[in-house]
């Protein structure tokens, strides 16, 4: 059993801390002596995996923008060097192409320093095998390793520099080449906007765009800056999406491409700044997957919208399975799915991580962004744009997330009652209770009862319940979200204050 020294690290399948001095209370403990331990049990652990001695192990490190990544990354290759392992250090890199020096480079394992689109003061490791990423599993495995102390043989290792990232850009330029077979400049002509918010996306304008004939001006924020001094690199961030937004309709671009801070996320506007993100972004995706894969099954997470559900299988002929939330969960069980006989070309999250199963089910911020283009270049021919595919998508009238934090110590047991008392009383109300709830409780309301639907879940990290509502009228809402305040309010151990101010607004 992890310490709570060790158990604070945890985030998800990646380790994660406070790195950086700046946010009152919050010193730093991913310390070079823990980074040290944590590569050591990486090390120790990878070893084991493939059954090979550390000295005959290679390991590609790289890392986003943050302040300290250089710290970080210095530290991390220091012990595999001193543990034996051919070291190639990539540098400035993202997360997905990182994931890639496993296949292309033949690397036994990655590490990727990042914290994704988390303030700039924190950071972390994310690590891959050629399977892809780590299991919470194999995290508290390392966690469990570095605790003890556990350190490799002392062996004389050597650090490689490459520049992958230009590599990787190579072969993001060959697939437009080939997907809109129009010669070595198949975007000349075409207007793209590129925020990449100060992380490491910048390459994808200068690198894969530009050099393809494409019209990057009015592209923003491409140079890494780990202070992230102009929004949050987050395409879920709606100052974020303002920008880039403002920025496409300012340059008269045809779109407009977001990443976050390590680019396994992105998100799109249109031509004229409307936002193609969250079910958008799933719908726009999806019909872009299903065109290979007729009949599929679109994995999303489990607060899609039902016009979404509507627009996947009435509209595109696919199937929609709705799981839970976290990328890692989305993606297991499309590979799951796809191992099971039920083709699944595509799982993708609300959030902007979008896998393909022809990617190595990698959920790749470039690689969306690449799909889309040629996408969006073959529509241009025809005078269209991609919001032309999505126009069939219904879209609700209104919907709101609100968190309610759980007050109890033991919180996983509080929202688990909860949610199982929430259940029982739906079905005493006789409310229509989804059938395919594999997270939380969804229920729907009809004609007069709200017109929408509500799920109320776990968050995957947090003490805290999501709610998530939409409907397709106005004011159904807080039809919705009054009647499950009839419950609610019977319970202990949750703060309403969210469900009460959002009740009590005008």
């Amino acid at each position: 059993m992890l310490s709570p020294a060790f158990r604070q690290f945890i985030s998800g399948t990646d380790i994660r801390g406070v790195a950086s001095e700046g946010v009152p209370e919050e010193p730093i403990n991913l310390t070079d002596e823990n980074i040290d331990r944590f590569s050591s049990a990486f090390c120790l652990w990878l070893s084991r995996k493939t059954g090979r001695d550390c000295g005959r192990l290679s390991v590609s490190v790289g890392h986003d923008s943050r302040l300290s990544a250089g710290r970080i990354s210095s530290v991390v290759i220091r012990r595999l060097r001193d543990s034996g392992v051919r070291v190639l250090d990539c540098g400035l890199c993202t997360t997905p192409a990182m994931f890639m020096t496993t296949r292309e480079l033949n690397c036994d394992g990655s590490v990727q320093i990042t914290a994704s689109h988390h303030p700039f003061h924190r950071n972390g490791l994310k690590f891959f095998t050629k399977e892809g990423g780590l299991s919470g599993e194999d995290i508290l495995a390392i966690l469990a390793l570095a605790e003890e102390g556990a350190c490799p043989v002392q062996g004389q290792g050597n650090v490689e520099l490459i520049d992958f990232l230009a590599r990787y850009a190579q072969s993001l330029r060959c697939q437009i080449i080939e997907g809109i077979h129009a010669g070595d400049k198949p975007l000349q002509g075409f207007h793209i906007v590129v925020d990449a918010g100060n992380g490491a996306g910048g390459f994808y304008a200068t690198q894969v765009l530009a050099p393809l004939g494409a019209d990057i001006s009015g592209s923003q924020f491409l140079e890494p800056d780990g202070r992230f001094p102009n929004h949050i690199p987050n395409p879920e961030n709606q100052e974020a999406m303002n920008s880039v937004s403002r920025a496409v309709v300012e340059a008269g671009a045809d779109l407009g491409v977001i990443f976050d801070t390590d680019v396994d996320r992105a998100g799109c506007v249109d031509r004229d700044g409307k936002e193609i993100n969250r079910n958008r972004l799933v719908a726009l995706a999806a019909a872009i997957a299903l065109e290979d894969c007729p009949g599929g099954t679109i994995v999303t997470d489990s607060v899609t919208s039902a016009g979404l559900k509507a627009y996947i299988e009435n509209t595109l002929g696919g199937k929609h399975y709705r799981f839970k939330r976290g990328y890692k969960n989305v993606i297991d069980e499309a590979v799951r799915l796809n191992n099971a006989g039920s083709p699944a070309p595509l799982a993708i999250e609300t959030s902007g991580h979008a896998a393909f199963a022809c990617h190595y089910f990698l959920d790749d911020g470039a690689y969306l962004a690449t799909r889309l283009i040629i996408k969006a270049a073959m529509l241009k021919r025809e005078g269209r744009a991609l919001s032309d595919l999505i126009r069939a998508l219904p879209e609700p009238a209104e919907e709101t997330e609100l968190r309610l934090p759980i007050t109890e110590t033991d919180f996983q047991a509080a929202g688990e009652r909860i949610i199982a008392g929430l259940e029982q009383y739906a079905r005493d109300h006789c409310w229509a209770v989804a059938d395919d709830n594999r997270e939380g409780l969804r229920v729907s309301f009809g004609t007069g009862e709200g017109d929408g639907w509500f799920l109320l879940r776990m968050s995957v990290h947090d003490p805290i319940l999501p709610l998530n509502a939409e409907s397709d009228v106005s004011g159904g809402m807080k039809k919705i979200v009054g009647a499950l305040y009839g419950y609610l309010q019977a319970c202990k151990g949750i703060d309403l204050s969210p469900v009460t101010a959002f009740l009590e607004k005008p």
